[in-house]
């Protein structure tokens, strides 16, 4: 157990993070599609994020959290920005910084 769910959400962290397979495959998706949608777990991946993101107080870019997750397949990462915002667990600051291509990217941060 993680300290952010045994802290904010008393062990039941599944409750909060994650998404259905059904949302990670569309409907007309190959049948190879729909079985690497229920192999993914989405709930540790996105808590594994949301901790990431909130280790940096001042917001990050996607190329940091990148960075300190480096283990982790890069579109496994970025695919949970997207749940993560939509949750309302980490907001868009409205700020942009630039990445390692010099182009820029949106800072997120934490929900407080």
């Amino acid at each position: 157990m993680s300290l952010l769910d045994k802290t904010w959400f008393g062990g039941e962290v599944e409750k909060f993070f994650g998404s259905p397979a059904f949302k990670l495959a569309r409907k007309d998706s190959p049948q190879t599609s729909k079985q690497a949608a229920q192999g993914v777990n989405t709930t540790n991946l996105e808590q594994l994020v949301y901790e990431t993101i909130a280790s940096f107080p001042d917001g990050c870019i996607q190329d940091e959290v990148l960075a300190k997750l480096s283990g982790k397949p890069y579109s496994s990462v970025t695919a949970r920005f997207k749940g993560l915002l939509e949750k309302g667990y980490i907001e868009d600051t409205g700020l942009t910084r630039a990445g390692m291509s010099g182009k820029q990217q949106r800072v997120l941060k934490v929900k407080v």
